[in-house]
């Protein structure tokens, strides 16, 4: 794993078998993120480049996974000030790095508690009810909590920003609060854990059974291309 990856806490166990979450036969792509990851915020453009490098002449090369992995995922306390500093340190050295926008207002709120369960499962459900918009409700999310500034832990913000790709909002929101959502996101979080992913943004590429990290961390795009050619071609 690169140093440019926001680790899960704790995330030293090896991983299980992941036989039970195979994503099927074909070729797969499977991104492992969070959206309030800050790096898989600053891997955005990166994944732009990824996702037009699985299309050709109009037919999909590969199908692409979103999967939840949940950085921070239940955490009731919120954030002291040494949380505070690393974290706006952190930001900074991401958007140097990447040249992402960042608005740093969040930082002026010292009620914040850093759980991304909420975004986590907004993804899931917004999955669960159109495969298709899935990639976009995870791209509106970090955008509104990374470069708008809001609060993507709150119930309402959510379903406004996932409601604005699309997605039905009183239909979101009644599998949203439901208990079937908070099994939804567990099965992302089990299954990011049985594939040994331990940092965000992770990619596995995935062909009948057979896994291969195309990366463990943030990289520029044009050095994981070749790699992801050569795979998508064999």
């Amino acid at each position: 794993m690169t140093d440019d990856s926001c680790e899960i806490p704790g995330s030293k166990q090896t991983a299980s078998d992941s036989s039970s979450f195979e994503p099927g036969p074909g070729k797969h792509l499977m991104l492992f993120a969070d959206p309030m990851c800050s790096w898989c915020w600053g891997f955005q453009p990166e994944l732009k480049g990824i996702v037009e490098a699985l299309k050709e002449n109009g037919n999909k090369r590969a199908q692409l996974h979103v999967i939840m992995g949940g950085l921070r995922p239940g955490t009731t306390e919120s954030w002291n000030d040494e949380m505070q500093t690393y974290i706006h340190h952190h930001w900074e050295e991401v958007s140097k790095k990447t040249g992402q926008p960042f608005d740093y207002s969040r930082m002026e709120d010292d009620d914040f508690v850093y759980d991304t369960e909420p975004s986590c499962r907004a993804v899931t459900v917004a999955r669960e009810l159109n495969p298709e918009l899935a990639l976009a409700a995870y791209h509106d999310l970090q955008r509104a909590f990374y470069a708008e500034g809001k609060d993507i832990t709150k119930c309402e913000v959510i379903a406004d920003v996932v409601a604005n790709t699309g997605v039905d909002r009183d239909r979101f929101m009644q599998l949203f609060t439901s208990p079937t959502a908070r099994d939804l996101v567990q099965f992302d979080f089990n299954r990011t854990r049985a594939f040994g992913v331990k940092g965000f943004p992770s990619i596995v590429c995935a062909e009948d059974g057979q896994y291969a990290f195309l990366t463990m961390g943030y990289q520029k795009f044009e050095a994981m291309k070749p790699l992801l050619e050569e795979w998508l071609a064999s």
